[in-house]
Order: C-alpha cells, then structure tokens, then sequence
C-alpha cells in the first residue's frame, strides 16, 4: 500500500512509519522541514506538489499539529487549534480534488475530547463530550474546543470516496526517548513517580505496538467509521499507575506532588498540568465490539514490556505487520 502520514516526524509518526515501512509499505511523510527520503514539504495549511502523493495513494494518517507538551498560553493553544484545524481542512480538500482518493482518512484526534470523570468509563457511545464541567480551569474547556473542530473538519469535508475515522487517542506508550513514557520513566527514575494531587484521576493510555496494530485493524476493517477510542481497556488511577511504573523501574519510592507542585513542574518541563490531572477514563468500546484483542491490555504488563525494550535499547518495534492485525 501506499500510505501519506502528514506530520509523520513526532513519536506517533516516527513509529507507525517504522513499522509501516517494515511491513513494505511505501510511506510518505508531510513535513514542514523535510529530512528524510520519503519526505514531502508541505506547509499544514495550503495545497501544493504534496497533493499529487495523496492522489493515487491508499491510506491517509493525518498526524499534523502542534505539540501538546508546552505551556498552555493563549498563543500556543491558538496554535494547537489552527494547526489542527487548518491541516485536517486542507487534507480534506486534497482528498476531495484527488482523481483517485484514497479509500481511507485516519484523522488524528483525541481522547480530551471527553470530560473530566471519575465515576464510569467514556465510550464512543454513552461517553460524555467535555466542555462544560464545574471546578475545572476555563482553559480545558478550549482544549476539548480543540478536538471538536478537529473532528468537525473532517466530519464536513466533501470526501464520498474515502472512509472517515477520527482517532480519539490516549497517550501512546513507547520506548523511544522524548516521548510521554520517557518523561515519566525520567521522573520515576528520580524517585518523582509518586500520585499528583492525590492520584485519584484516571490516566488512559495505549502500548504502541497495540496502536500500531490498531491502525492496520482499522485499514483491514472496511465496515469501521467515525470516532473511535484508541485506548487500552484499563484506565487506572494515577496512583496506581504510577505505582505499576515504579514496580517496573525497580524504584521502591515516588514522591507525592501536590497542585502546586505540579504547576512548578510543569512549568520546569515547559508543559501544562492538564496532562497531569485531568481524569482521562476513556475505554474502546468500538474497537472491542468489533472483535480487537490487545496484546497488552493491563498497565502493570505493558509497563514491564516497555521498560525491559527501553532498558534493551535495541529494536523497538518488531517486524509484524500492522496491515494484518490479530483479531
């Protein structure tokens, strides 16, 4: 197959391009500072050249936007939305123009979409979309404005060829230095990996090879469109989260960090504490109904796995290919 992954270059692209690649796919990735051969210059917000790789091509995996891991200033959320919303409109409009659309337009979305909670699980159908809950910052509300228009863009375009999903995606769980299991690991490491705030909030997640092979199942799929959650079936309190990932590090102790702690770490990391205390519960129903197993299921099992390949260093990412998905 020939697949396009506009914004390929972050951790979610890197490694679905190594594994597509692996699996002898041919990859072209969108990027505003193209480096790699395969790599097409685009600017996330008009047509150009790129258009012509989407023409013809099989799958669409449009990844582009800003990096959510900044401070939450006014300009950086404008940003976040703009780049979001501008790269989905655009896509859309190259799919539209395409002489031969690719039968498949997997829009990167995001499990923030849905509110705070502590009391039962969000799936696709009785999840509750976030916005408008009490006691929170003002500013969370506008991240879950984020990924409505993000969704909203590809809802609206004009591509009767195409199969739509939005993938409402929890934090991927990958070896690869820089990303969230890096920071985290780094902080556990530092006898930091202790509950923020109490550790009562629900952190949902995903291991990257079950992302990887919930792409390929999503491609193989034809009767699958719409929003889907990628996520593991086992959002855990944060304390029990981080518990499991001390346990896997071999560290005995984690800090505890109250708010204001964590608000003084998030501002030494250059991030925002949403990431750290909003309650992500967040479960696939979708993809368990239609017949998805996960290889890593449980936090405790996966955090071992990705401490032992990080600890490893070697191969990342197996050669299994992700357009042959176990079911």
């Amino acid at each position: 197959m020939k697949i396009v992954v506009p914004g390929g270059t972050g951790q979610v692209g890197t490694l679905l391009r190594r594994a597509l690649t692996a699996a002898g796919h041919e990859v072209v990735v969108l990027s505003r500072r193209p480096q790699r051969p395969g790599d097409l210059a685009w600017d996330g917000r008009t047509p150009g050249p790129w258009t012509d790789a989407v023409d013809g091509s099989d799958v669409v995996i449009n990844l582009a936007g800003r990096s959510v891991s900044c401070r939450y200033t006014p300009a950086n959320l404008r940003e976040m939305m703009d780049s979001r919303v501008n790269s989905a409109r655009v896509v859309g409009e190259a799919i539209a123009r395409a002489a031969r659309p690719p039968r498949l337009w997997l829009q990167m979305s995001t499990a923030t979409i849905y509110a705070h909670r502590f009391d039962a699980p969000h799936d696709e159908a009785t999840g509750i979309i976030g916005g408008t809950e009490p006691d929170v910052p003002d500013y969370w509300s506008y991240s879950v404005g984020i990924a409505r228009n993000w969704e909203r863009e590809q809802e609206a375009a004009d591509t009767p060829h195409t199969r739509k999903i939005a993938l409402r995606a929890a934090m991927v769980m990958s070896p690869d230095r820089g990303g969230v299991f890096d920071v985290l690991s780094k902080l556990t490491r530092l006898g930091l990996g202790g509950p923020v705030a109490g550790g009562a909030q629900y952190v949902s997640w995903i291991h990257d090879r079950d992302f990887v092979r919930a792409v390929g199942f999503l491609i193989d799929r034809e009767d699958l469109a719409g929003p889907l959650n990628l996520a593991a079936p086992t959002p855990l309190p944060h304390r029990a989260f981080m518990r499991a990932l001390r346990e896997a590090w071999g560290v005995p102790v984690g800090l505890p960090a109250t708010r204001s702690m964590a608000a003084l770490g998030a501002f030494a990391l250059r991030s925002d504490t949403e990431l750290l205390l909003k309650s992500r519960r967040v479960v696939p129903g979708r993809l368990l109904e239609a017949g998805f197993a996960f290889d890593r299921p449980a936090w405790p099992e996966a955090a071992t796995d990705l401490v032992r390949r990080r600890r490893g260093g070697a191969e990342i990412f197996s050669a299994e290919s992700p357009g042959a998905a176990r079911t």
